[in-house]
């Protein structure tokens, strides 16, 4: 359900190369958004600091500095956030043209 507005540019690393984790595309920001939606309370905040701490690692590991880390994670925050929000909203719709 991630929309363009989800999808983010690559950012200019000055010709280096910088692998990026698959796992932090469209599909990592549904299944985040999915898991945050059926999780509440204690479950769901330690779900959610668990998956922005594997992120950073993994992109601390691919040899990004930590600022950058820092704003990668962010994005993908609000990322997730914004999927939370398209996907309630779906669901509202579907549920008023239902009744």
């Amino acid at each position: 359900m991630a929309t363009e507005t989800t999808r983010r540019p690559a950012i200019s690393h000055e010709g280096k190369v910088i692998a990026f984790p698959s796992g932090t595309g469209i599909a990592n920001i549904e299944r985040c958004a999915r898991e945050l939606g059926r999780r509440h309370g204690a479950e769901a905040i330690e779900f959610w600091k668990s998956e922005c701490r594997r992120l950073a690692d993994q992109l601390l590991a691919a040899g990004m500095s930590e600022s950058e880390v820092g704003q990668r994670v962010l994005e993908f925050q609000q990322d997730v956030q914004i999927e939370l929000v398209l996907s309630h909203q779906k669901r509202a719709v579907a549920k008023s043209q239902k009744g």
